[in-house]
């Protein structure tokens, strides 16, 4: 078998040492133009792939970038087989952008609940010693992750977050988006629009409630607390609500849910009390997995641009710590209303 080609065979092909093939990879400072050319021509000839190892040895930087993501939420959503694919997005997004610049991107789930979040947190920074740390909901608003973030030295982005703080925060706008998915249905000329809430451990979820509230008050309708339904983005929490919903003696006649689970839900308990969607119910979700697609109908959805905002920050985090100093730190990427059968 073909032994795999290492920075020692380049080195030796150039006659240099590992050091020098290392900064001429990382196009680093000190090196003359004929090693560099050297070092190329061996490159090519053997038809070497720089690995983190090799990059590393040229300077301070790891090319590791460590991603952030609730421990129980997600491992509850991959147990239960419910379709969601936001985790799926938010690695196609941020791998495909670090492949680019040359970068790895880690994966870790950390219990945003646990009283030793910190000291998690902190391990697997020490173990992997990353260039930059991306943040999920609802990590993006943990203070206790911040903080030691920011204690750490160790530059981060938070996904899905608008909030004033450190690091870069990039997100949609959730308030327009809600406002959009509400008016789509009063523009629909329904009256009595209802509206599922997200886990208030979510900044996102209040910003999405003010949006309703916004949209509904721009059409002169009374703001009704009955109409909102508290949810948690758990699909036993959209079956709550909407059961809700419809004991009420007058009901609702749209229901916009906070994510597409609840959404789910919603169509669920419509479809049990006999109802017709969109006919007797029109039904909007948020984030567009594919779950809402294939559902029957396929649901109204709010398209969240989960792949755009982690690679967003995984651009965002390479530029800095390749000393780009001029970069916004609050970054706001477009949503989208995909209409279909459900409205």
């Amino acid at each position: 078998m073909r032994r795999p080609v290492t920075i020692k065979h380049v080195a030796a092909e150039a006659g240099v040492s590992l050091q020098t093939v290392s900064r001429v990879i990382n196009n680093g400072p000190n090196v003359r133009q004929e090693v560099r050319d050297r070092v190329a021509a061996a490159v090519s000839k053997l038809g070497y792939v720089p690995s983190i190892a090799a990059q590393r040895m040229g300077g301070s930087r790891s090319y590791l970038l460590l991603a952030l993501n609730d421990r129980d939420r997600t491992i509850e959503g991959w147990r239960s087989g419910e379709g969601a694919d936001w985790v799926d997005q938010m690695l196609l997004g941020g791998m495909l952008q670090c492949a680019e610049a040359g970068y790895r991107m880690i994966f870790e789930l950390v219990d945003t609940h646990s009283s030793h979040v910190e000291r998690e947190v902190q391990a697997a920074i020490s173990a992997l010693h990353p260039d930059g740390v991306i943040l999920t909901p609802p990590h993006s608003d943990n203070p206790m992750i911040t903080e030691l973030l920011v204690r750490m030295g160790m530059p981060f982005a938070r996904i899905g977050s608008m909030e004033a703080g450190e690091g870069f925060a990039i997100a949609m706008d959730d308030q327009a988006a809600a406002a959009a998915a509400t008016s789509l249905l009063l523009d629909h000329g329904h009256r009595r629009v209802a509206f599922i809430t997200g886990s208030d451990e979510y900044a996102l979820s209040g910003a999405r409630l003010d949006g309703y509230r916004q949209a509904v008050s721009a059409r002169g309708l009374p703001d009704d607390d009955a109409l909102i339904g508290r949810g948690d983005f758990t699909f036993a929490s959209g079956v709550t609500a909407m059961e809700g919903f419809l004991a009420m003696a007058d009901r609702p006649t749209a229901i916009v849910a906070s994510n597409d689970q609840m959404a789910l839900a919603a169509l669920r308990v419509a479809l049990r009390h006999g109802l017709k969607v969109p006919q007797d119910v029109a039904i909007v979700s948020f984030d567009d997995t594919p779950i809402v697609r294939f559902a029957s109908p396929p649901l109204t959805a709010i398209v969240q641009p989960i792949a755009g905002m982690t690679a967003a920050a995984a651009r965002l985090l390479i530029r800095a710590k390749a000393g780009d100093a001029d970069l916004p730190l609050q970054t706001i990427l477009p949503f989208a209303i995909a209409e279909r059968e459900s409205t």
